[in-house]
């Protein structure tokens, strides 16, 4: 079954696009609707029908593009994944630069905005595959059964969230850095079962 995608889809398609560029370029504040309506080849007014305001279409341009990263993070856990942090991270890290609305957010540059990652679709996704790999981790005893999946995979998204805030933040985001090598020594520390000491 062929899904045909209509002119209003493919305009609203492009104005996100574009306002993922420009937003990311200028701020919020800074980036025109004017401008990014010209980007795609449409008059101003056009983008209200659309996106009611200028803040729902920084939001839906936001929405759009930390959806796309959080993907590339959801493709890295592979069905025996454990916890492979340093790869997780890595791969975020790596992929955050294709997705400069999301860098610029999670690097601190729109305030608060950095919230909203926590309550995407992507987000919950994420989540979810985390959960049901700890879930067969702990089936397999590699996983501590003591705290629900789903709480830790809530937590575990959190941190990887705060993780990656942080490395953007304070331009500690290289993989072998110290403090992040440390944060994933305590990711895995409180995930695996310990061994019996004897």
């Amino acid at each position: 079954m062929v899904t045909t995608i209509t002119k209003g889809e493919r305009t609203r398609q492009e104005l996100i696009d574009a306002a993922i560029l420009r937003f990311a370029q200028d701020g919020s504040r800074g980036a025109s609707v004017s401008d990014i309506a010209r980007d795609v080849g449409i008059t101003p007014g056009s983008v209200y029908a659309y996106f009611p305001s200028k803040r729902e279409f920084f939001l839906a341009a936001l929405d759009a593009d930390a959806e796309r990263l959080m993907e590339h993070a959801s493709e890295a856990i592979g069905p025996d994944f454990v916890s492979d942090w340093t790869s997780l991270f890595a791969t975020l890290i790596g992929a955050v630069e294709d997705h400069p609305l999301a860098r610029r957010v999670l690097s601190g540059g729109e305030g608060t905005a950095a919230d909203r990652l926590l309550v995407l679709p992507a987000e919950a996704r994420l989540r979810d595959l985390l959960a049901d790999r700890l879930q067969v981790a702990q089936s397999r005893g590699l996983v501590r059964t003591d705290i629900e999946p789903v709480i830790m995979a809530d937590g575990l998204t959190t941190l990887l969230i705060a993780l990656l805030i942080a490395a953007l933040q304070t331009g500690g985001g290289a993989v072998g850095n110290d403090r992040v090598r440390g944060v994933i020594a305590v990711l895995d520390a409180s995930l695996h079962v310990s061994p019996p000491t004897g």
